[in-house]
């Protein structure tokens, strides 16, 4: 990639990128955090997200059941927040020409898609953490939660409403390990986990 610019010019002005970040974007950093949920390390405890992304080994992730992931993720996409989602988008029901992934019935039915399931693919390692996506939106349809999906990958341009997709709500559950969010938007899992680590 080379070295990182020293500084740059956006719209006739000169920044560093710290300036850029505190000046320009003005997005401070430390008001989002990480929801991860896995069953590896315990349940409402700050670990280790264990993948080789988090080269630095970091461990601020606050670890949750999957049905509060679920419901944290629901509840900040329907209050008008926008969410970081990291996963895995190498699967049999991502399809970038419809637009859409899913999970086919052929790898597991729908009824048996729970924490097992999604721990069972991430630790034989056909569960990754290859992609980063942006969630934008969120539609109810027929009783079926469908989130909406911005991409920049290359594969996201293979058709019309280009970078967009509807992922199902059973991919969520079973593909996508975490997301990060702006602290606000989790107001009530935060304050849940504070209860139970005192």
């Amino acid at each position: 990639m080379g070295e990182p610019p020293v500084e740059f010019y956006y719209e006739g002005k000169k920044f560093s990128p710290i300036e850029f970040l505190n000046n320009y974007l003005q997005i401070k950093i430390d008001d989002y955090v990480d929801i991860l949920s896995y069953m590896q390390k315990p349940y409402f405890q700050q670990v280790e997200y264990e993948v080789p992304d988090n080269w630095w080994h970091s461990d601020i992730y606050y670890n949750v059941p999957l049905n509060v992931f679920m419901e944290a993720l629901k509840h900040a996409i329907m209050n008008g927040y926008t969410v970081a989602l990291g996963g895995d988008v190498s699967e049999a029901g991502y399809d970038p020409w419809q637009k859409v992934g899913v999970i086919p019935t052929f790898d597991i039915p729908p009824e048996f898609i729970d924490e097992n399931a999604r721990q069972f693919r991430f630790s034989n390692k056909t569960t990754t953490d290859d992609h980063g996506i942006h969630l934008v939106g969120y539609k109810e349809k027929d009783g079926i939660d469908w989130y909406l999906i911005k991409d920049s990958a290359a594969g996201s341009r293979n058709s019309g409403d280009k970078g967009f997709y509807f992922y199902h709500e059973d991919y969520i559950k079973l593909k996508m390990m975490d997301f990060m969010v702006h602290k606000d938007a989790v107001e009530n899992l935060l304050k849940k986990f504070k209860e139970q680590n005192e």
